[in-house]
């Protein structure tokens, strides 16, 4: 394996159009309609693209400045191909994306195909099901979770927030870089998972919901965890699709958690009893 070809370019005499990836990230709406369809992501700060390079993602460019040059350059080191690097001022850097990039680097990263949902769900005995959670935030904290609890996977529905958009990685510490995933719709989730006798639990405020706390000591394997959006929580076909619903016994006169808070105290209590 040869090392890789570190290209600078000085970004004021950069071809406009291949600092488009980097251009007004600020606008989460537009990012979320062309990071996908271009076959994108932005990998932001230097630990998110060592963890991308890791996973054995491919970066189209990397945006930096003079201050950060050479710690890129060892992150770099080792790797194959040639990649720009486009090197301007801090001041250049935030006229271009909209906001200070004080953590010193972005990479754009060529976006790698998630698996079909059944194949995804063939080796996983715990997943974490994410029905339309449209907050990138709660998004990659849910994924730092799962890494960090040791669950296999993760599936999200077509609605959910994009995993790889900037600040759900950012948020999951470059996690969601290493979790398997993938996106299906909710009905494709289902069927796979009863094809593959997973129990789907789901985390709900419904009368009839069981106590998690007792639940978890007996709960089977393997077992998919779906949670919700944020306020509403699961849709009421989601609520009937699940084996079991569950709720997280509450104290103080709070009905429920963030989904985010939720999905870490639901996986530490399945990783101490399972």
């Amino acid at each position: 394996m040869g090392a890789l070809v570190v290209r600078i370019v000085p970004i004021e005499s950069a071809d406009p159009a291949a600092l488009a990836d980097y251009r007004d990230l600020t606008d989460a709406a537009l990012r979320r309609v062309s990071e996908p369809a271009e076959g994108l992501y932005i990998a932001e700060s230097l630990t998110i693209l060592e963890r991308a390079l890791q996973a054995g993602h491919t970066p189209r460019s990397v945006l930096t400045s003079p201050k950060w040059l050479e710690p890129l350059e060892a992150v770099l080191a080792g790797y194959p191909g040639d990649v720009p690097v486009f090197v301007g001022s801090d001041e250049y850097l935030e006229s271009l994306t909209g906001f200070h990039v004080h953590r010193g680097t972005l990479a754009s990263m060529t976006r790698p195909v998630t698996p079909p949902v059944g194949q995804l769900l063939d080796t996983a005995r715990t997943v974490v099901v994410l029905e339309d959670t449209v907050d990138h935030t709660n998004v990659g904290a849910v994924f730092r979770s799962v890494a960090a609890m040791g669950a296999d996977a993760v599936v999200v529905t077509e609605r959910c927030a994009d995993p790889l958009y900037r600040r759900s990685v950012r948020v999951s510490m470059g996690t969601v870089l290493q979790v398997p995933w993938t996106r299906a719709s909710w009905d494709d989730i289902v069927s796979a998972l009863r094809e593959r006798d997973t129990t789907l639990v789901g985390l709900g405020l419904t009368d009839d919901a069981v106590d998690f706390d007792t639940y978890v000591r007996q709960a089977p394997s393997p077992l998919a965890l779906a949670l919700g959006s944020e306020g509403p929580g699961l849709s009421p076909t989601a609520l009937a699709d699940c084996g079991v619903v569950a709720k997280i016994p509450m104290g103080n006169g709070v009905d429920s958690l963030n989904v985010a808070a939720a999905a870490a105290v639901a996986l530490h209590s399945l990783r101490l009893f399972r």
